[in-house]
Parts: C-alpha cells; structure tokens; sequence
C-alpha cells in the first residue's frame, strides 16, 4: 500500500482517533527516563525507607554465608571427582577394547572365508 492511497490515510486517522491526547509527550518522557530531581529524590525515600546500619548488616550476613568449605569436604569433593573421572575412563576404554575386538574378529573370519574358498581342505 502507498502511503497516499485513501485507505492508508483513513487507517491512519482511525489509529490516530484511538491516542489519547498527550500520547507523544508520555512517550518521549518515559523514552529520556526521569530527571535527576526525581533520581534524587527517589534516592531520599529509599534512605528513609532503610533502618541504620542496614548496609553493615547485609555485608556480615553475606560473608557469613560464603565461609570457606572444611578440608574434609574439598577432599571428599575431590575424590568424588577422581571417581568420576576414572570410571569415565575405564568405560570408554573398555568400550573402545570390545569394538577393537569385534572389529579383529570381523576381519579375522574373512580371512578364513578367502582361505576356505582358495583350500578347503587347509581347515
């Protein structure tokens, strides 16, 4: 559609009809975020909002929370890992062995399968 057909222009003066007055001003506004009076005094509630000392508080409570594991749990820690790890390797070495397997095997019984059809009676 071309923004001068009547159909366009009448679409646009029904969406038009449907702000309400002001709609531009509100947009623009909330796009540029409030002013740094707000800002500022948003800030001053806050403040007025928090008891004395809250800040200390919830630095204290954060560090008690993030105390350093015991020595008895890092080695346990550790050697789950370590078993993890060398089962994952036992699997895909006994995985890789028994494909090895099954791969010699295959070619050993075509080897038989020629030898048979050259001399069958060297079997």
């Amino acid at each position: 559609m071309k923004p001068d057909d009547p159909a366009w222009r009448a679409l646009n003066d029904h969406a038009s009809a449907q702000l309400r007055g002001g709609f531009a001003d509100r947009v623009l506004r909330a796009a540029h975020g409030p002013q740094a009076e707000t800002w500022r005094q948003l800030h001053v509630h806050a403040a007025r909002q928090l008891r004395t000392g809250f800040a200390e508080r919830v630095l204290r409570a954060a560090r008690a929370a993030a105390d350093m594991p015991s020595l008895a749990s890092q080695f346990a820690l550790s050697a789950a890992t370590a078993a993890v790890c060398l089962g994952a390797v036992l699997f895909l070495h006994n995985r890789s062995a028994e494909q090895a397997d099954a791969r010699n095997l295959a070619e050993w019984r075509q080897i038989v399968a020629a030898v048979e059809e050259i001399d069958p009676t060297r079997l």
